[in-house]
C-alpha cells in the first residue's frame, strides 16, 4: 500500500460536549471528555449502554457537530483522514468483494490500473484473496466483516473507527477475526478508535482502555495495557495479568452501568 511506510494520525480532543434536543428536553451525551491519542495508538472505549460512545466516534468521523470543545487529527499527507466500521458488515450485495473493497478508491476517481495491486494488498491483509469475485451472499458473516475492514483500511486512512464491528458474530469468528485485526493493525501502523461493550476485547486489542461513565460520557480510568506487540489474543487472555486487569476495569465500570440501567427505566 505500501503497508510497511503507514503511519497513523494524532488526535486531540480537548473539552468536548455533545448536547441533544428532545422535545423540550436536553440530553447531555458527552460532557468534557478530553483525551489524547498518539500515532499508531490503539485505544478502546468502554462504557454503559447509551453512554455516548457512538456518539463520540460520529463526531470523530466528523458525521456530528459537538457543541463545544475541539478535536484536532494531526495526518500526514495523502490517504483519508478516517474511516469507518460499523458493528454490522455494511457492503454492498450487488457487488463482489473485490468491487466491494474498491469502491472507496473508485469514489475518488482513481482508475483500475491504479487501484487493483491496492486491493490486493488489502484482501490478502484480511485473508480473502480466494474471495475476491465471490459476493456477499456467498461469504460467511465473519468474511463480510473483513471485506467491510479492508474497504476501510484500502483508503489509506489515518484513523480507524471501530463501532463493535464484532458484536454481531459468534465466539469462535469474534476471537479469529480479534487476532486478525490486531495484526493488521501492527502491520499497517493506523490509529484505531474502537468502541466496545466487552471488557476482554478492549484488553486483547488495545494499547490503552478508556472507561467512560454512564450518560454522559466522561472518562473515569484509563487502563495502559502492558501486553507487548505482536500479540497472541488469545494467550494474552489466559494471563493472571488480564484477569487483574479486567476486575479493576469492571470495579471502576460497575457503578456506572448500575446508573446506566436505573436511568434507563427512570428510577
Amino acid at each position: 500500500m505500501p503497508v510497511a511506510a503507514r503511519r497513523g494520525a494524532a488526535i486531540e480532543i480537548v473539552h468536548l460536549r455533545k448536547t441533544f434536543e428532545s422535545g423540550k428536553n436536553s440530553v447531555v451525551a458527552i460532557d468534557d471528555l478530553s483525551i489524547s491519542i498518539a500515532p499508531g495508538e490503539f485505544v478502546c472505549f468502554v462504557g454503559p449502554s447509551g453512554c455516548g460512545k457512538s456518539t463520540l466516534l460520529r463526531i470523530l468521523a466528523g458525521l456530528e457537530e459537538p457543541d463545544s470543545g475541539e478535536v484536532r487529527i494531526d495526518a500526514a499527507e495523502g490517504g483519508v483522514r478516517n474511516a469507518m466500521v460499523f458493528q454490522e458488515a455494511s457492503i454492498f450485495p450487488w457487488k463482489t468483494v473485490g468491487d466491494n473493497i474498491a469502491f472507496g478508491l473508485r469514489a475518488r476517481g482513481m482508475a483500475r490500473a491504479q487501484y487493483t495491486a491496492r486491493v490486493d494488498e488489502a484482501l490478502r491483509l484480511v485473508g480473502l484473496s480466494r474471495f475476491r469475485d465471490h459476493y456477499p451472499s456467498q461469504i460467511s458473516g465473519g468474511m463480510k466483516q473483513r471485506a467491510a475492514i479492508a474497504r476501510a483500511l484500502v483508503t489509506d486512512p489515518a484513523v480507524l473507527l471501530m463501532d463493535e464491528p464484532f458484536a454481531s458474530l459468534d465466539a469462535q469468528n469474534r476471537a479469529i477475526l480479534q487476532a486478525e485485526l490486531a495484526n493488521i493493525c501492527e502491520q499497517t501502523g493506523t490509529t484505531v478508535i474502537y468502541i466496545t461493550h466487552s471488557l476482554e476485547e478492549a484488553l486483547m486489542l488495545g494499547d490503552r482502555a478508556v472507561v467512560l461513565t454512564a450518560q454522559p460520557a466522561r472518562i473515569k480510568d484509563e487502563v495502559i495495557v502492558p501486553f507487548p506487540r505482536p500479540r497472541d489474543t488469545i494467550e494474552v487472555s489466559a494471563t493472571p495479568m488480564f484477569g487483574e486487569l479486567k476486575l479493576r476495569m469492571w470495579n471502576v465500570l460497575e457503578a456506572e452501568v448500575l446508573q446506566a440501567r436505573r436511568e434507563h427505566e427512570g428510577v
